[in-house]
């Protein structure tokens, strides 16, 4: 494979000699950009102006997501992809989703059920509900419920990016692998004007999630994960200083910066030039042995958490319309909140998601 741009130094940590290494501060900017999304996700609903929301850009965390994804399969696959089967690939792939996936489909299930403040819409009999929960568990898009804003899955609404994680593995295994470096670096360059267009015409890149902006989760996609693949590929690794706490540092400057007269642009420039740059300086930064564990444990919770939170958020809207807390009753519950649902996110790491996943993984070498 061809060594690309990366120093020495930075090419020895990439390889390890006893097997590949893994980039805890990546980790740990995995759990930063998940909790922010959970902020954006309660304050989108105190402040229905973007303009207001101090966490309004977090919405970008998704972006970061797929371009940090596109790294790590690249990372991790590309000279594994020779000698694997596909059916193996997409077996763990499975094996490393789908748990959380059907655990956000049941909370949603239950949380749209049992919200103690509000029932589900009129309408939704047994066989609706039934095909929700069916389709949320299986990531099929049923974007049906206008009270829900025709959420893709009205379940579980943060399931529309992993349906397109799941269009990029597909890809990934199919066709991408194979690409040289130079071919994917085209390929990038037509997402970016595919993102462009969609950036330009709607003021933002914040779809992707809805029935009317549906192909914009497509257009994110494209260019973030072929963006994370080339960083990879390019060995763009960026050696630096700045460790753990300045990387997360930058990544929030991105996620809470405020709204712009241009605002498309702004987002343009973060998705496609500063995201990726993020990724290159938090696989080359120097991790303190101290903060080790936290990032790692960052990483851990962070797509639990991004799974089954999104459920909490409706009975919290209810809330804030049958009781019309002011903002100093909001600055504990928030908060809170979002303390209580990275617990909630630890429990269903150690206690259901870990155990599946090591015992299919056991069922698996078995067979």
């Amino acid at each position: 494979m061809e060594t690309g741009t990366m120093t020495t130094g930075a090419a020895q940590r990439l390889q390890a000699s006893a097997g590949k290494q893994h980039f805890a501060i990546l980790d740990g900017l995995r759990g930063v950009a998940a909790i922010v999304v959970v902020f954006f996700h309660f304050m989108e609903v105190v402040f229905t102006d973007y303009n207001k929301n101090f966490a309004g850009h977090g919405f970008l965390a998704v972006d970061f997501f797929f371009c940090l994804s596109g790294f790590v399969i690249a990372y991790a696959y590309d000279d594994r992809m020779p000698q694997l089967r596909l059916q193996d690939f997409f077996r763990a792939r499975l094996i490393r989703l789908h748990p959380l996936v059907a655990l956000g489909a049941v909370l949603g299930l239950l949380t749209y059920l049992f919200d103690p403040l509000a029932g589900p819409p009129a309408g939704c009999g047994f066989g609706k509900t039934a095909l929700l929960f069916i389709t949320t568990l299986l990531l099929i898009p049923f974007p049906v419920i206008s009270e829900r804003y025709f959420n893709l899955f009205c379940l579980n609404a943060p399931a529309w990016s992993l349906f397109w994680e799941y269009i990029a593995n597909i890809f990934y295994a199919l066709v991408l692998w194979r690409l040289r470096r130079n071919l994917l670096l085209v390929l990038a360059a037509v997402a970016a004007v595919i993102l462009g267009v969609v950036a330009y015409r709607t003021g933002n890149l914040m779809g992707g999630w809805s029935k009317d902006n549906f192909w914009h989760g497509g257009a994110r996609l494209f260019y973030s994960f072929t963006a994370g693949m080339l960083v990879y590929r390019f060995r763009l690794i960026i050696p630096n200083r700045l460790g753990f706490p300045g990387v997360a540092l930058l990544l929030l400057l991105a996620l809470f910066m405020p709204f712009y007269g241009q605002n498309w642009l702004v987002e343009m420039a973060i998705v496609v030039f500063y995201f990726p740059a993020l990724v290159a300086l938090g696989a080359g930064a120097r991790l303190v042995p101290w903060l080790e564990k936290p990032c790692r444990f960052s990483g851990q919770v962070s797509y639990p958490l991004y799974m089954t939170h999104y459920g909490f958020i409706w009975i919290f809207a209810h809330y804030l319309e049958i009781y019309k807390p002011n903002m100093s009753r909001l600055a504990v519950v928030v908060p809170a909140g979002v303390t209580a649902l990275v617990l909630l996110g630890w429990v269903a790491l150690v206690a259901y998601d870990q155990p599946v996943r090591n015992y299919l993984n056991r069922v698996w070498k078995k067979r």
